[in-house]
């Protein structure tokens, strides 16, 4: 299942000062981008992929299941907007991954019973190494 798609008319980006380098102009230009996508309220996702995003967005998700990421690894607004949109994508594909079904299996008696003779060699194997050792 493919992850679904968002509009960008959900997604609320806003510039904000960045740290880091620029020289001067870090102080003059709001390069880093701030993304803010209101999960909870999202017509684009299932209740499944909502539930999923609590726990994959973690701390990143404030009370009202807004999703804010902010992105000041380039230099310039459009990359780090992009920056931010794909981190989002990311996040969304990992809570829209199915988890497989484990079915829980037993180990058979012919595998038990090779395992506990395996077991016995190996103590007899150590006990033979000792010079005193029970018989």
């Amino acid at each position: 299942m493919s992850p679904p798609t968002i509009p960008d008319d959900e997604l609320h980006v806003t510039y904000i000062l960045a740290s880091g380098p620029g020289g001067q102009n870090v102080n003059k230009v709001a390069t880093a981008a701030q993304l803010r996508f209101d999960a909870r309220n999202s017509p684009s996702l299932s209740t499944r992929i909502k539930s999923r995003l609590i726990t994959v967005a973690g701390s990143r998700m404030t009370a009202d299941g807004v999703i804010v990421l902010t992105a000041r690894r380039f230099r310039s607004q459009i990359r780090n907007r992009e920056d931010a949109v794909a981190r989002l994508h990311e996040m969304i594909a990992e809570a829209s991954h199915v988890q497989a079904y484990r079915v829980p299996t037993r180990p058979s008696r012919t595998q038990r019973r090779k395992r506990v003779d395996n077991k016995k060699h190996r103590s007899r194997i150590k006990q033979g190494r000792s010079g005193n050792h029970m018989d």
